[in-house]
Protein backbone atom coordinates (compact mmCIF):
# COMPACT_ATOMS: atom_id res chain seq x y z
CA UNK A 1 0.00 0.00 0.00
CA UNK A 2 1.82 3.50 -1.22
CA UNK A 3 0.56 6.64 0.46
CA UNK A 4 1.25 9.66 -2.00
CA UNK A 5 4.17 12.11 -0.66
CA UNK A 6 4.56 15.91 -1.24
CA UNK A 7 6.76 17.39 -3.69
CA UNK A 8 8.77 20.03 -2.28
CA UNK A 9 8.17 23.47 -4.37
CA UNK A 10 10.89 24.34 -7.16
CA UNK A 11 11.58 27.74 -7.02
CA UNK A 12 11.99 29.80 -9.99
CA UNK A 13 13.63 32.81 -8.40
CA UNK A 14 14.60 33.95 -5.05
CA UNK A 15 11.19 35.81 -4.93
CA UNK A 16 9.18 32.52 -4.53
CA UNK A 17 11.58 31.33 -1.72
CA UNK A 18 8.73 30.91 1.42
CA UNK A 19 9.82 33.74 3.75
CA UNK A 20 12.68 32.74 6.48
CA UNK A 21 10.76 31.51 9.38
CA UNK A 22 12.04 33.14 12.80
CA UNK A 23 11.01 30.36 14.82
CA UNK A 24 12.41 27.52 14.38
CA UNK A 25 10.45 24.56 16.10
CA UNK A 26 7.20 25.89 13.58
CA UNK A 27 6.35 25.17 10.59
CA UNK A 28 4.97 27.49 7.74
CA UNK A 29 2.02 25.71 5.89
CA UNK A 30 3.78 25.11 2.95
CA UNK A 31 6.47 23.60 5.30
CA UNK A 32 3.85 21.16 7.37
CA UNK A 33 2.60 19.89 4.23
CA UNK A 34 6.19 19.12 2.44
CA UNK A 35 6.71 16.81 6.34
CA UNK A 36 3.34 15.04 6.71
CA UNK A 37 4.50 13.67 3.32
CA UNK A 38 7.06 12.55 3.83
CA UNK A 39 7.47 11.76 8.21
CA UNK A 40 5.06 10.56 10.83
CA UNK A 41 4.27 13.78 12.78
CA UNK A 42 5.36 13.64 16.68
CA UNK A 43 2.17 14.41 18.98
CA UNK A 44 1.04 14.96 22.79
CA UNK A 45 -2.69 14.28 23.52
CA UNK A 46 -4.25 14.98 26.81
CA UNK A 47 -6.89 14.15 28.97
CA UNK A 48 -7.67 16.33 31.68
CA UNK A 49 -8.85 14.91 34.66
CA UNK A 50 -10.41 16.24 38.11
CA UNK A 51 -8.77 13.58 40.77
CA UNK A 52 -10.31 13.61 44.67
CA UNK A 53 -8.13 13.69 47.68
CA UNK A 54 -6.60 9.77 47.09
CA UNK A 55 -5.88 10.79 43.75
CA UNK A 56 -9.50 8.60 41.97
CA UNK A 57 -10.66 10.25 38.14
CA UNK A 58 -14.03 11.98 39.46
CA UNK A 59 -14.54 13.99 36.55
CA UNK A 60 -13.04 13.82 32.64
CA UNK A 61 -12.72 16.98 30.67
CA UNK A 62 -13.83 17.09 26.77
CA UNK A 63 -13.55 19.96 24.39
CA UNK A 64 -16.49 20.64 22.01
CA UNK A 65 -15.39 21.53 19.00
CA UNK A 66 -16.94 22.51 15.42
CA UNK A 67 -15.74 20.20 12.03
CA UNK A 68 -15.30 22.51 8.95
CA UNK A 69 -18.10 20.94 7.75
CA UNK A 70 -20.36 22.05 10.92
CA UNK A 71 -20.48 19.22 12.62
CA UNK A 72 -20.34 19.19 16.42
CA UNK A 73 -17.35 16.59 17.73
CA UNK A 74 -16.00 16.05 20.99
CA UNK A 75 -12.35 16.47 21.18
CA UNK A 76 -9.11 15.84 23.52
CA UNK A 77 -6.07 18.34 24.09
CA UNK A 78 -3.84 17.55 21.29
CA UNK A 79 -0.90 19.27 19.11
CA UNK A 80 2.16 18.73 17.81
CA UNK A 81 5.60 18.80 19.55
CA UNK A 82 7.31 21.33 18.11
CA UNK A 83 11.31 20.91 16.89
CA UNK A 84 13.33 20.97 20.43
CA UNK A 85 10.66 20.95 22.40
CA UNK A 86 10.56 18.62 25.64
CA UNK A 87 6.73 16.34 26.07
CA UNK A 88 6.53 17.74 29.34
CA UNK A 89 6.84 21.48 27.84
CA UNK A 90 4.62 20.76 24.74
CA UNK A 91 1.73 19.22 26.82
CA UNK A 92 2.11 22.45 29.52
CA UNK A 93 1.82 24.54 25.81
CA UNK A 94 -1.45 22.64 24.79
CA UNK A 95 -3.19 22.61 27.57
CA UNK A 96 -2.77 26.28 28.42
CA UNK A 97 -3.29 27.03 24.79
CA UNK A 98 -7.20 25.13 24.63
CA UNK A 99 -7.97 25.49 28.63
CA UNK A 100 -6.68 29.17 29.38
CA UNK A 101 -3.86 29.98 31.80
CA UNK A 102 -5.89 29.21 34.61
CA UNK A 103 -6.31 25.33 34.19
CA UNK A 104 -2.96 24.53 36.73
CA UNK A 105 -1.99 21.00 35.31
CA UNK A 106 -0.32 19.13 37.55
CA UNK A 107 2.10 17.66 34.69
CA UNK A 108 4.68 15.35 36.03
CA UNK A 109 8.87 16.24 36.29
CA UNK A 110 8.71 13.26 33.74
CA UNK A 111 5.73 12.56 32.08
CA UNK A 112 4.83 8.89 30.89
CA UNK A 113 1.81 8.52 28.33
CA UNK A 114 -1.12 6.32 29.41
CA UNK A 115 -1.40 5.15 25.83
CA UNK A 116 0.22 5.53 22.35
CA UNK A 117 -1.75 5.67 18.94
CA UNK A 118 -0.46 5.48 15.57
CA UNK A 119 -2.58 7.38 13.14
CA UNK A 120 -2.42 6.76 9.32
CA UNK A 121 -4.07 8.22 6.70
CA UNK A 122 -5.77 5.44 5.06
CA UNK A 123 -8.47 3.53 7.05
CA UNK A 124 -7.97 0.22 8.04
CA UNK A 125 -4.20 0.28 8.80
CA UNK A 126 -4.68 1.00 12.54
CA UNK A 127 -8.21 1.85 14.23
CA UNK A 128 -6.97 5.70 14.47
CA UNK A 129 -7.15 7.55 11.38
CA UNK A 130 -6.03 10.92 10.71
CA UNK A 131 -6.60 11.81 6.99
CA UNK A 132 -4.01 14.86 7.10
CA UNK A 133 -0.87 12.34 7.68
CA UNK A 134 1.19 9.57 9.62
CA UNK A 135 1.38 10.42 13.08
CA UNK A 136 2.52 9.23 16.42
CA UNK A 137 0.66 10.86 19.63
CA UNK A 138 1.65 10.07 22.84
CA UNK A 139 -1.56 10.17 25.13
CA UNK A 140 -1.35 11.47 28.91
CA UNK A 141 -3.79 12.02 31.34
CA UNK A 142 -3.39 15.06 33.09
CA UNK A 143 -4.48 16.36 36.61
CA UNK A 144 -5.92 20.20 36.12
CA UNK A 145 -6.98 21.79 39.44
CA UNK A 146 -8.00 26.04 38.22
CA UNK A 147 -10.79 26.72 36.35
CA UNK A 148 -10.84 25.80 32.62
CA UNK A 149 -12.00 28.68 30.00
CA UNK A 150 -11.85 27.00 26.47
CA UNK A 151 -9.66 28.79 24.03
CA UNK A 152 -8.31 28.37 20.14
CA UNK A 153 -11.11 27.26 18.31
CA UNK A 154 -12.77 25.13 21.28
CA UNK A 155 -15.95 25.70 21.98
CA UNK A 156 -16.69 24.83 25.58
CA UNK A 157 -15.24 22.17 27.88
CA UNK A 158 -17.70 19.76 29.29
CA UNK A 159 -16.49 18.05 32.97
CA UNK A 160 -18.42 14.58 33.07
CA UNK A 161 -17.92 11.68 35.24
CA UNK A 162 -15.95 8.97 33.40
CA UNK A 163 -19.35 6.70 33.23
CA UNK A 164 -20.59 9.38 31.16
CA UNK A 165 -16.88 9.82 29.26
CA UNK A 166 -16.70 6.25 28.50
CA UNK A 167 -20.69 5.92 27.54
CA UNK A 168 -21.02 4.61 23.92
CA UNK A 169 -22.31 7.72 22.75
CA UNK A 170 -19.70 10.02 23.93
CA UNK A 171 -17.07 7.58 22.64
CA UNK A 172 -18.94 7.94 18.96
CA UNK A 173 -18.67 11.76 19.18
CA UNK A 174 -14.72 11.69 19.17
CA UNK A 175 -13.16 11.49 15.97
CA UNK A 176 -10.40 9.22 14.32
CA UNK A 177 -10.41 6.35 16.69
CA UNK A 178 -9.82 8.77 19.75
CA UNK A 179 -13.00 7.31 21.92
CA UNK A 180 -11.31 4.19 21.63
CA UNK A 181 -8.04 5.92 23.09
CA UNK A 182 -9.71 7.56 25.82
CA UNK A 183 -11.12 4.63 26.80
CA UNK A 184 -7.55 2.67 26.59
CA UNK A 185 -6.60 5.95 28.97
CA UNK A 186 -8.90 5.96 31.52
CA UNK A 187 -8.72 1.92 32.05
CA UNK A 188 -4.47 3.14 32.68
CA UNK A 189 -5.95 5.04 35.92
CA UNK A 190 -8.09 2.84 37.03
CA UNK A 191 -11.76 3.95 35.46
Amino acid sequence: MAIDTADLPEPIDPEDLPPINTNPGWLSEDELAFVRGRLPILYVEAVPVRVDGQGQVNEVGLLLRSTPEGVMTRALVAGRVRYGETLRDALFRHLENDLGSMAFPLIPASPIPAQVAEFFPLPGVSPYIDERQHAVSLVFVVPVTGSCEPRQDALEMTWMSPDEALAPGTLAELAGGRGKLLRQALASVGC
